[in-house]
Protein backbone atom coordinates (compact mmCIF):
# COMPACT_ATOMS: atom_id res chain seq x y z
CA UNK A 1 0.00 0.00 0.00
CA UNK A 2 1.51 3.55 -0.89
CA UNK A 3 0.62 6.58 0.51
CA UNK A 4 -0.25 9.66 -2.04
CA UNK A 5 2.58 12.33 -0.76
CA UNK A 6 -0.04 14.87 -0.70
CA UNK A 7 -1.94 13.40 2.51
CA UNK A 8 1.87 13.04 4.00
CA UNK A 9 1.76 16.73 2.98
CA UNK A 10 -1.47 17.06 4.72
CA UNK A 11 -0.25 16.13 8.32
CA UNK A 12 -2.71 12.75 8.34
CA UNK A 13 0.59 10.68 8.56
CA UNK A 14 2.82 12.42 11.04
CA UNK A 15 5.12 9.82 13.04
CA UNK A 16 3.85 7.24 11.23
CA UNK A 17 5.31 4.44 8.58
CA UNK A 18 4.58 5.20 5.10
CA UNK A 19 5.50 3.79 1.78
CA UNK A 20 6.16 6.07 -1.20
CA UNK A 21 6.97 5.67 -4.64
CA UNK A 22 8.00 8.61 -7.49
CA UNK A 23 10.17 10.24 -9.39
CA UNK A 24 13.67 11.75 -7.88
CA UNK A 25 13.07 15.89 -8.10
CA UNK A 26 15.90 16.56 -6.75
CA UNK A 27 19.16 15.49 -4.68
CA UNK A 28 21.96 16.04 -2.55
CA UNK A 29 24.09 14.15 -0.29
CA UNK A 30 26.62 15.35 2.34
CA UNK A 31 28.64 12.34 4.17
CA UNK A 32 26.23 10.19 6.02
CA UNK A 33 23.17 11.62 4.84
CA UNK A 34 21.13 11.57 1.50
CA UNK A 35 18.74 14.51 1.00
CA UNK A 36 15.89 13.19 -1.88
CA UNK A 37 12.79 15.07 -3.07
CA UNK A 38 10.23 12.39 -4.00
CA UNK A 39 7.59 13.58 -6.86
CA UNK A 40 4.66 11.83 -7.57
CA UNK A 41 1.44 12.80 -9.19
CA UNK A 42 0.11 14.18 -6.14
CA UNK A 43 3.09 16.51 -4.75
CA UNK A 44 6.83 16.34 -3.70
CA UNK A 45 8.14 15.54 -0.19
CA UNK A 46 11.98 15.57 0.83
CA UNK A 47 13.44 11.91 2.31
CA UNK A 48 16.27 11.64 4.61
CA UNK A 49 18.35 8.61 3.82
CA UNK A 50 20.80 8.09 6.49
CA UNK A 51 23.89 5.80 6.46
CA UNK A 52 23.10 4.86 9.94
CA UNK A 53 19.68 3.74 9.76
CA UNK A 54 19.40 1.79 6.04
CA UNK A 55 21.44 -1.00 4.62
CA UNK A 56 24.62 0.21 2.50
CA UNK A 57 23.18 -0.43 -0.55
CA UNK A 58 20.48 1.07 0.29
CA UNK A 59 22.00 4.17 0.92
CA UNK A 60 24.98 3.80 -1.65
CA UNK A 61 21.89 3.78 -4.96
CA UNK A 62 20.38 6.89 -2.63
CA UNK A 63 23.65 8.84 -3.27
CA UNK A 64 24.08 7.98 -6.48
CA UNK A 65 20.51 7.63 -8.27
CA UNK A 66 20.12 10.91 -10.54
CA UNK A 67 17.34 13.27 -11.17
CA UNK A 68 14.15 11.41 -12.44
CA UNK A 69 15.83 8.09 -11.30
CA UNK A 70 11.87 6.34 -10.37
CA UNK A 71 12.25 5.41 -6.65
CA UNK A 72 10.13 3.51 -3.77
CA UNK A 73 11.03 4.49 0.20
CA UNK A 74 9.63 3.11 2.95
CA UNK A 75 10.49 5.28 6.33
CA UNK A 76 8.85 7.55 9.18
CA UNK A 77 6.97 10.84 8.34
CA UNK A 78 8.04 13.92 10.91
CA UNK A 79 7.13 17.10 11.13
CA UNK A 80 10.07 19.97 10.09
CA UNK A 81 9.88 23.61 9.94
CA UNK A 82 13.02 23.20 7.15
CA UNK A 83 11.57 20.93 4.84
CA UNK A 84 9.66 21.71 1.53
CA UNK A 85 5.86 21.26 2.92
CA UNK A 86 7.19 21.35 6.33
CA UNK A 87 7.29 17.46 6.53
CA UNK A 88 9.79 14.90 5.56
CA UNK A 89 10.21 10.82 5.39
CA UNK A 90 13.18 9.63 7.62
CA UNK A 91 13.96 6.34 5.34
CA UNK A 92 14.43 2.73 6.67
CA UNK A 93 14.14 1.52 3.10
CA UNK A 94 15.65 3.12 -0.31
CA UNK A 95 14.75 0.69 -3.53
CA UNK A 96 16.03 1.90 -6.54
CA UNK A 97 13.45 0.83 -9.76
CA UNK A 98 14.50 2.83 -12.67
CA UNK A 99 17.90 4.27 -12.59
CA UNK A 100 18.22 7.33 -14.78
CA UNK A 101 20.47 9.11 -17.14
CA UNK A 102 21.98 12.40 -16.82
CA UNK A 103 18.84 14.37 -17.50
CA UNK A 104 19.06 16.48 -20.49
CA UNK A 105 16.78 19.12 -19.56
CA UNK A 106 18.96 21.59 -17.39
CA UNK A 107 18.20 25.43 -16.31
CA UNK A 108 17.61 28.07 -19.13
CA UNK A 109 17.17 25.90 -21.97
CA UNK A 110 15.61 27.31 -25.55
CA UNK A 111 11.78 26.84 -25.87
CA UNK A 112 12.86 24.81 -29.07
CA UNK A 113 14.98 22.42 -27.03
CA UNK A 114 12.12 22.18 -24.54
CA UNK A 115 9.59 21.19 -27.40
CA UNK A 116 11.81 18.97 -28.95
CA UNK A 117 12.23 17.36 -25.67
CA UNK A 118 8.76 17.41 -24.63
CA UNK A 119 8.39 13.95 -23.54
CA UNK A 120 10.65 14.56 -20.69
CA UNK A 121 9.26 18.11 -20.34
CA UNK A 122 5.71 17.58 -19.26
CA UNK A 123 6.93 15.88 -16.39
CA UNK A 124 7.70 19.74 -15.28
CA UNK A 125 5.33 21.29 -12.31
CA UNK A 126 3.91 23.93 -14.94
CA UNK A 127 3.02 21.50 -17.25
CA UNK A 128 1.69 18.77 -14.68
CA UNK A 129 -0.36 21.34 -13.05
CA UNK A 130 -1.33 22.57 -16.41
CA UNK A 131 -2.70 19.23 -16.94
CA UNK A 132 -4.52 18.90 -13.66
CA UNK A 133 -6.47 21.95 -14.32
CA UNK A 134 -7.41 20.77 -17.94
CA UNK A 135 -8.37 17.61 -16.30
CA UNK A 136 -10.75 18.99 -14.20
CA UNK A 137 -12.36 21.88 -16.12
CA UNK A 138 -13.75 18.83 -18.75
CA UNK A 139 -14.92 16.74 -15.58
CA UNK A 140 -16.99 19.97 -14.68
CA UNK A 141 -18.04 20.38 -18.15
CA UNK A 142 -19.43 17.20 -18.15
CA UNK A 143 -20.93 17.79 -14.58
CA UNK A 144 -23.01 20.90 -16.12
CA UNK A 145 -23.59 19.44 -19.26
CA UNK A 146 -25.31 16.40 -17.49
CA UNK A 147 -26.95 19.23 -15.07
CA UNK A 148 -28.49 20.53 -18.14
CA UNK A 149 -30.01 17.45 -19.97
CA UNK A 150 -27.40 17.65 -22.47
CA UNK A 151 -26.52 13.73 -24.27
CA UNK A 152 -22.60 13.82 -24.42
CA UNK A 153 -22.34 12.13 -28.41
CA UNK A 154 -19.38 11.02 -30.79
CA UNK A 155 -19.75 12.72 -34.09
CA UNK A 156 -17.26 12.12 -36.72
CA UNK A 157 -13.75 13.14 -37.20
CA UNK A 158 -13.10 12.47 -40.81
CA UNK A 159 -15.20 14.09 -43.14
CA UNK A 160 -16.70 14.45 -46.70
CA UNK A 161 -17.10 18.34 -46.64
CA UNK A 162 -16.03 21.45 -44.48
CA UNK A 163 -17.74 23.42 -41.99
CA UNK A 164 -15.58 26.40 -41.66
CA UNK A 165 -14.01 26.77 -45.12
CA UNK A 166 -12.11 24.72 -47.44
CA UNK A 167 -8.88 26.72 -46.89
CA UNK A 168 -7.92 26.03 -43.58
CA UNK A 169 -8.82 21.98 -44.20
CA UNK A 170 -6.30 18.90 -43.74
CA UNK A 171 -7.04 16.73 -46.94
CA UNK A 172 -5.86 13.29 -47.46
CA UNK A 173 -7.10 10.34 -49.79
CA UNK A 174 -9.50 8.14 -48.06
CA UNK A 175 -9.66 4.32 -49.66
CA UNK A 176 -9.02 6.78 -52.77
CA UNK A 177 -11.86 9.02 -52.32
CA UNK A 178 -11.36 12.19 -51.05
CA UNK A 179 -11.66 13.09 -46.75
CA UNK A 180 -10.87 16.12 -44.48
CA UNK A 181 -9.41 16.03 -40.87
CA UNK A 182 -12.71 17.82 -39.29
CA UNK A 183 -12.80 21.07 -38.50
CA UNK A 184 -15.52 20.99 -36.40
CA UNK A 185 -18.39 18.54 -35.29
CA UNK A 186 -21.29 21.02 -35.79
CA UNK A 187 -23.31 20.04 -38.48
CA UNK A 188 -23.44 16.42 -37.29
CA UNK A 189 -24.77 18.00 -34.01
CA UNK A 190 -27.19 19.69 -35.62
CA UNK A 191 -28.45 16.45 -37.57
CA UNK A 192 -28.44 14.53 -34.00
CA UNK A 193 -30.65 17.32 -32.23
CA UNK A 194 -33.67 15.98 -33.87
CA UNK A 195 -34.03 13.24 -32.27
CA UNK A 196 -32.04 14.02 -28.56
CA UNK A 197 -32.48 18.00 -28.77
CA UNK A 198 -29.46 19.07 -26.60
CA UNK A 199 -26.02 17.28 -27.79
CA UNK A 200 -22.66 18.50 -26.70
CA UNK A 201 -19.05 16.42 -27.87
CA UNK A 202 -15.73 16.68 -27.09
CA UNK A 203 -13.67 15.92 -30.00
CA UNK A 204 -10.11 16.78 -31.51
CA UNK A 205 -10.63 19.40 -34.31
CA UNK A 206 -7.82 20.44 -37.19
CA UNK A 207 -7.14 23.50 -38.87
CA UNK A 208 -4.41 24.13 -41.47
CA UNK A 209 -3.96 27.34 -40.71
CA UNK A 210 -0.68 28.72 -41.18
CA UNK A 211 -0.70 31.17 -38.27
CA UNK A 212 1.97 31.22 -35.74
CA UNK A 213 -0.09 33.19 -32.89
CA UNK A 214 0.22 32.58 -29.09
CA UNK A 215 -3.42 31.40 -29.60
CA UNK A 216 -3.18 28.87 -32.58
CA UNK A 217 -3.29 24.67 -32.92
CA UNK A 218 -3.22 22.71 -35.86
CA UNK A 219 -5.05 20.31 -33.41
CA UNK A 220 -6.98 21.15 -30.41
CA UNK A 221 -9.59 19.79 -28.74
CA UNK A 222 -12.85 21.23 -29.59
CA UNK A 223 -16.16 21.24 -26.81
CA UNK A 224 -18.99 21.85 -28.75
CA UNK A 225 -22.73 22.30 -28.40
CA UNK A 226 -25.92 22.30 -29.92
CA UNK A 227 -29.21 22.92 -28.83
CA UNK A 228 -32.88 22.39 -30.42
CA UNK A 229 -35.41 25.20 -29.84
CA UNK A 230 -33.48 27.72 -28.73
CA UNK A 231 -32.24 31.30 -30.06
CA UNK A 232 -29.09 33.11 -30.25
CA UNK A 233 -29.65 35.10 -26.93
CA UNK A 234 -30.37 31.95 -25.05
CA UNK A 235 -28.15 30.56 -26.69
CA UNK A 236 -25.57 33.26 -24.98
CA UNK A 237 -27.22 32.82 -21.58
CA UNK A 238 -25.95 28.82 -21.79
CA UNK A 239 -22.38 29.74 -22.94
CA UNK A 240 -22.09 32.50 -19.78
CA UNK A 241 -23.20 30.08 -17.26
CA UNK A 242 -21.07 27.11 -18.83
CA UNK A 243 -18.07 29.20 -18.45
CA UNK A 244 -19.16 30.15 -14.75
CA UNK A 245 -19.75 26.61 -13.48
CA UNK A 246 -15.86 26.02 -14.92
CA UNK A 247 -14.38 28.86 -13.22
CA UNK A 248 -16.78 28.54 -9.46
CA UNK A 249 -15.58 24.77 -9.79
CA UNK A 250 -11.97 25.67 -10.35
CA UNK A 251 -12.16 28.33 -7.80
CA UNK A 252 -13.61 26.21 -5.57
CA UNK A 253 -11.61 22.54 -6.18
CA UNK A 254 -8.41 23.45 -7.69
CA UNK A 255 -6.87 26.18 -5.29
CA UNK A 256 -3.36 24.81 -4.90
CA UNK A 257 -3.05 24.42 -9.07
CA UNK A 258 -4.18 28.04 -9.25
CA UNK A 259 -1.90 29.71 -6.91
CA UNK A 260 1.01 27.80 -8.89
CA UNK A 261 -0.14 30.17 -11.73
CA UNK A 262 -0.45 33.17 -9.08
CA UNK A 263 -4.00 32.65 -10.31
CA UNK A 264 -6.44 34.27 -7.47
CA UNK A 265 -9.53 32.50 -6.93
CA UNK A 266 -11.36 35.40 -6.27
CA UNK A 267 -10.41 36.38 -9.65
CA UNK A 268 -12.54 33.19 -10.94
CA UNK A 269 -15.03 33.57 -8.40
CA UNK A 270 -16.23 37.08 -10.05
CA UNK A 271 -16.73 34.78 -13.04
CA UNK A 272 -20.88 34.90 -13.03
CA UNK A 273 -23.53 35.97 -15.74
CA UNK A 274 -24.66 38.17 -17.05
CA UNK A 275 -21.77 38.91 -19.71
CA UNK A 276 -21.70 42.34 -21.29
CA UNK A 277 -22.94 41.89 -24.87
CA UNK A 278 -21.09 44.15 -27.89
CA UNK A 279 -22.51 44.42 -30.85
CA UNK A 280 -19.73 44.88 -34.15
CA UNK A 281 -20.58 47.88 -35.01
CA UNK A 282 -19.46 49.20 -31.48
CA UNK A 283 -16.54 47.15 -31.04
CA UNK A 284 -15.11 48.27 -34.30
CA UNK A 285 -15.71 52.14 -33.04
CA UNK A 286 -13.96 51.11 -29.83
CA UNK A 287 -10.76 49.95 -31.72
CA UNK A 288 -10.54 52.82 -33.93
CA UNK A 289 -10.60 54.93 -30.71
CA UNK A 290 -7.80 52.71 -29.86
CA UNK A 291 -5.70 53.65 -32.96
CA UNK A 292 -6.25 50.41 -35.08
CA UNK A 293 -6.81 51.13 -39.26
CA UNK A 294 -9.75 48.99 -39.00
CA UNK A 295 -13.08 49.66 -41.47
CA UNK A 296 -17.06 47.68 -40.94
CA UNK A 297 -16.80 44.56 -42.58
CA UNK A 298 -13.52 43.71 -41.23
CA UNK A 299 -12.93 40.78 -39.33
CA UNK A 300 -10.88 40.85 -36.12
CA UNK A 301 -7.22 39.19 -35.46
CA UNK A 302 -5.57 38.33 -32.40
CA UNK A 303 -4.01 42.19 -31.89
CA UNK A 304 -7.91 43.14 -31.98
CA UNK A 305 -9.39 40.85 -29.93
CA UNK A 306 -6.93 41.42 -27.17
CA UNK A 307 -7.16 45.11 -27.34
CA UNK A 308 -11.54 44.43 -26.77
CA UNK A 309 -10.28 42.34 -23.72
CA UNK A 310 -7.35 43.62 -22.15
CA UNK A 311 -9.04 45.94 -19.86
CA UNK A 312 -11.95 43.72 -18.72
CA UNK A 313 -12.61 41.34 -15.88
CA UNK A 314 -14.87 39.12 -17.14
CA UNK A 315 -15.61 37.99 -20.25
CA UNK A 316 -17.42 39.95 -23.24
CA UNK A 317 -19.39 38.79 -26.45
CA UNK A 318 -19.45 40.26 -29.47
CA UNK A 319 -22.29 40.07 -31.69
CA UNK A 320 -23.86 40.74 -34.73
CA UNK A 321 -21.20 40.04 -36.84
CA UNK A 322 -21.29 40.90 -40.62
CA UNK A 323 -22.05 38.18 -43.30
CA UNK A 324 -18.68 38.84 -44.50
CA UNK A 325 -16.55 37.65 -42.14
CA UNK A 326 -18.90 34.54 -40.76
CA UNK A 327 -19.79 30.96 -42.03
CA UNK A 328 -22.92 30.14 -44.41
CA UNK A 329 -24.74 28.42 -41.98
CA UNK A 330 -26.07 31.26 -39.32
CA UNK A 331 -28.86 32.77 -39.08
CA UNK A 332 -29.20 36.59 -40.12
CA UNK A 333 -30.24 39.09 -38.13
CA UNK A 334 -31.08 41.41 -40.92
CA UNK A 335 -29.46 42.70 -44.44
CA UNK A 336 -26.06 42.68 -42.86
CA UNK A 337 -25.15 40.66 -40.00
CA UNK A 338 -26.00 37.53 -38.76
CA UNK A 339 -27.76 36.09 -35.28
CA UNK A 340 -24.02 35.25 -33.84
CA UNK A 341 -21.50 35.90 -30.59
CA UNK A 342 -17.95 35.29 -30.34
CA UNK A 343 -16.52 35.61 -26.27
CA UNK A 344 -13.64 36.52 -25.70
CA UNK A 345 -11.54 35.82 -22.50
CA UNK A 346 -10.29 39.26 -20.22
CA UNK A 347 -6.85 40.21 -19.63
CA UNK A 348 -6.43 40.16 -23.35
CA UNK A 349 -6.72 35.90 -23.96
CA UNK A 350 -9.36 36.99 -26.67
CA UNK A 351 -12.05 34.09 -28.70
CA UNK A 352 -12.61 31.48 -26.19
CA UNK A 353 -16.15 30.31 -27.86
CA UNK A 354 -17.91 31.22 -30.89
CA UNK A 355 -21.45 30.65 -31.38
CA UNK A 356 -24.32 31.82 -33.57
CA UNK A 357 -28.06 30.68 -34.45
CA UNK A 358 -28.43 28.37 -37.29
CA UNK A 359 -30.24 29.36 -40.26
CA UNK A 360 -33.49 27.00 -40.66
CA UNK A 361 -35.05 27.95 -43.99
CA UNK A 362 -33.98 25.74 -46.76
CA UNK A 363 -34.40 28.30 -49.95
CA UNK A 364 -31.90 30.82 -48.01
CA UNK A 365 -29.36 28.33 -46.95
CA UNK A 366 -29.36 27.26 -50.51
CA UNK A 367 -29.02 30.41 -52.27
CA UNK A 368 -26.43 31.19 -50.11
CA UNK A 369 -24.37 28.33 -50.56
CA UNK A 370 -24.48 28.29 -54.51
CA UNK A 371 -23.36 32.62 -53.96
CA UNK A 372 -20.36 30.88 -52.47
CA UNK A 373 -19.79 28.29 -54.91
CA UNK A 374 -19.95 25.49 -52.76
CA UNK A 375 -20.37 21.58 -53.90
CA UNK A 376 -24.42 21.02 -53.11
CA UNK A 377 -23.85 17.35 -53.88
CA UNK A 378 -21.17 17.12 -50.81
CA UNK A 379 -23.33 19.17 -48.55
CA UNK A 380 -26.76 17.68 -49.75
CA UNK A 381 -27.20 15.65 -46.04
CA UNK A 382 -26.68 18.57 -43.98
CA UNK A 383 -29.52 20.83 -46.40
CA UNK A 384 -31.81 17.41 -46.02
CA UNK A 385 -31.99 19.04 -42.11
CA UNK A 386 -34.35 21.78 -43.16
CA UNK A 387 -37.04 19.35 -45.36
CA UNK A 388 -37.55 17.19 -42.39
CA UNK A 389 -39.26 19.11 -39.52
CA UNK A 390 -36.79 21.89 -39.40
CA UNK A 391 -36.76 24.27 -35.79
CA UNK A 392 -35.02 27.04 -34.80
CA UNK A 393 -31.71 25.83 -33.07
CA UNK A 394 -28.07 27.49 -32.32
CA UNK A 395 -24.93 25.61 -30.79
CA UNK A 396 -21.56 27.11 -29.78
CA UNK A 397 -17.90 25.84 -30.42
CA UNK A 398 -15.31 26.52 -27.51
CA UNK A 399 -11.77 25.76 -27.43
CA UNK A 400 -10.33 24.14 -24.35
CA UNK A 401 -6.95 24.80 -24.65
CA UNK A 402 -8.05 28.62 -24.92
CA UNK A 403 -9.83 28.36 -21.82
CA UNK A 404 -7.23 26.82 -19.99
CA UNK A 405 -4.91 29.23 -21.10
CA UNK A 406 -6.33 32.05 -19.80
CA UNK A 407 -7.13 30.00 -16.84
CA UNK A 408 -3.52 29.05 -16.23
CA UNK A 409 -2.35 32.37 -17.22
CA UNK A 410 -0.08 30.82 -20.30
CA UNK A 411 2.21 32.99 -22.62
CA UNK A 412 1.66 30.53 -25.57
CA UNK A 413 -1.20 27.94 -26.07
CA UNK A 414 1.05 25.51 -26.86
CA UNK A 415 1.67 24.52 -23.14
CA UNK A 416 -2.23 23.99 -22.80
CA UNK A 417 -1.99 20.86 -24.56
CA UNK A 418 0.51 17.56 -24.18
CA UNK A 419 1.91 17.42 -27.36
CA UNK A 420 1.35 20.36 -29.05
CA UNK A 421 0.70 20.23 -33.23
CA UNK A 422 1.51 23.69 -34.71
CA UNK A 423 2.76 24.90 -38.47
CA UNK A 424 6.41 24.23 -37.72
CA UNK A 425 6.04 21.36 -35.15
CA UNK A 426 4.67 18.01 -35.32
CA UNK A 427 7.22 15.97 -33.53
CA UNK A 428 7.50 14.05 -30.89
Amino acid sequence: MFTPIKDILAGKYENQEVNVRGWIYRTRSSGKLAFVTLRDASGIIQATVAKNDVEEKDFENAKKALIESSVKIFGVVAKDKRAPGGYEIRAKKFELIGKADAFPITEYQSEEFLLDKRHLWIRSRELMNVMKIKASLLKYVREWFNENSFYEVTPPTITPNACEGGTTLFEFNYFDKKAFLSQSAQLYLEALIYSLERVWSLTPSFRAEKSKTRRHLAEYWHLEAEEAWVGNEENMKLQEELISYICQSLAKNNRDELEFFKRKTETLKNIEPPFERIKYEKAVEILKNKDFDLNYGMDFGTKEESALCSDIEKPVFITNFPKTVKPFYMKEADEKTYLCADLLAPEGYGEIIGGSERETDYNKLVERMKKQNMSMKDYEWYIDLRKYGSVQHSGFGLGVERIVRWVCKLEHIRDAIPFPRTINRVYP
